[in-house]
């Protein structure tokens, strides 16, 4: 699933819990997939926070600097 996907699932899933009018059992189930979805995405975005500072990075004479990103797994 995608970041976008994932990310709509999440407010999907808080919408659901903020009604308030779920079983406790299908609130720990919503809670523990959206605990998921969050670490996931919270990744994704740390992954592309470490490719942007890569982009924007330069040398001491203001070149632009590039190296292979990789994201770690």
């Amino acid at each position: 699933m995608d970041f976008e996907k994932k990310l709509g699932r999440l407010e999907e899933i808080v919408q659901k819990m903020e009604k308030g009018d779920l079983a406790l059992e299908d609130s720990l189930k919503l809670f523990e997939e959206g605990v998921k979805l969050s670490r996931e995405c919270h990744a994704r975005l740390n992954e592309a926070e470490t490719k942007v500072k890569l982009l924007m990075s330069v040398d001491a004479n203001g070149n632009a600097t590039t190296k292979d990103f990789t994201p770690e797994e």
